[in-house]
C-alpha cells in the first residue's frame, strides 16, 4: 500500500539524486520516490523538463486527501527550476517545495510519510532540519535535542500524572541503532499512544535515534510517557533484542 505523500528529490548531480532517493526509500519502503538530477545529455546541471516529468509521475502516486508531492533541491539554480515547474504545474496546490538539508530532510520526512502523516505534516518536519542562522552564524555545541530555547518554558514533572514505563534492551542487529533499523523502530514506536524516547533521544526521530551511535550488543534505556507506555516498552525491546531474551524490567506510576 503506497503512502499518500511522494517525493521528487532534485539535484546537479543524477548520481546525488538518485542515491538521497534510494536512501529515503530504504526507510520509507511505501513511499514513491522520483529522482530529477542532472541534464538531459548527462551533464552537471538540472533540466525543467526532468523536474517535470518527475513531478507529474510523483502526483500520480500521491493519492488520497491530505496527500501530495514533496520537492527537496540541493542547491540554488535547482530551486528555480522547480519554482518554474511550480508555478506551471495544474496542481500547484497538491505540492510543497521545502528548502531545507538534502539528506536529513528527505529521510525524516520520507518516515513520516511512511507512517500517514498528510502533505503539510510530512512537509513541516522537512522544514524543521533546515539550518537555523543562529546555528551558522555562531558555530559550536549543537543545542541538546528536545532542549528548550530561550524564552521557552521548560514543562513541569510534577504536570503529568500520565502512565510511564521504562526498560532496557540489548540492541542485537548488526549494524545497531542505524538506518533501517532506526525507521523501523520509528515505525513501531508511531503505533503506540506515548511519548517515547532512547537514551534520552526522540523515539519519533530518524535522526535522534541515528545521532546516538548505538552499536550492537549496547545495552539502551526506553522511557515512554503515555497510555500505552507499557506496551511500547515491551514491544520495542523486543524489536531491538530480537530474541526470547527480555531485559526490560518495567515500571509504571501514576
Amino acid at each position: 500500500m503506497s503512502a499518500r505523500v511522494a517525493f521528487v528529490i532534485v539535484s546537479h548531480s543524477a548520481s546525488l539524486a538518485a542515491g538521497v532517493a534510494e536512501l529515503a526509500a530504504q526507510m520509507a519502503p511505501d513511499v514513491h520516490f522520483e529522482a530529477a538530477g542532472g541534464t538531459e545529455d548527462g551533464r552537471i546541471g538540472t533540466s525543467y523538463d526532468r523536474v517535470e516529468a518527475a513531478l507529474e509521475a510523483a502526483l500520480e502516486a500521491a493519492t488520497g486527501e491530505g496527500g501530495g508531492v514533496i520537492v527537496l533541491t540541493d542547491l540554488g539554480s535547482a530551486t528555480m527550476t522547480v519554482e518554474s515547474v511550480i508555478d506551471m504545474s495544474d496542481d500547484a496546490e497538491r505540492i510543497r517545495f521545502v528548502d531545507t538539508a538534502l539528506v536529513e530532510g528527505a529521510v525524516a520526512s520520507a518516515v513520516r510519510a511512511q507512517l500517514g502523516d498528510d502533505l503539510d505534516q510530512v512537509a513541516a518536519v522537512a522544514a524543521s532540519l533546515a539550518p537555523r542562522m543562529e546555528d551558522i552564524d555562531a558555530p559550536g555545541a549543537p543545542e541538546a535535542a528536545g532542549a528548550p530555547r530561550a524564552g521557552e518554558e521548560t514543562p513541569s514533572a510534577s504536570a503529568s500524572s500520565e502512565l510511564r514505563a521504562r526498560g532496557e534492551a540489548v540492541v542485537a542487529d548488526p549494524v545497531g541503532l542505524h538506518a533501517r533499523p532506526a525507521a523501523a523502530f520509528v515505525r513501531l514506536a508511531a503505533s503506540f499512544d506515548a511519548d517515547i524516547t532512547v537514551n534520552g533521544a526522540d523515539g519519533g526521530s530518524v535522526l535522534e535515534l541515528m545521532a546516538l551511535g548505538v552499536t550492537q550488543g549496547q545495552r539502551v534505556l526506553i522511557e515512554a510517557t503515555g497510555a500505552d507506555a507499557t506496551r511500547a516498552v515491551a514491544a520495542l525491546t523486543d524489536m531491538l533484542e530480537r530474541t526470547d531474551n527480555h531485559t526490560c524490567e518495567l515500571k509504571e506510576t501514576t
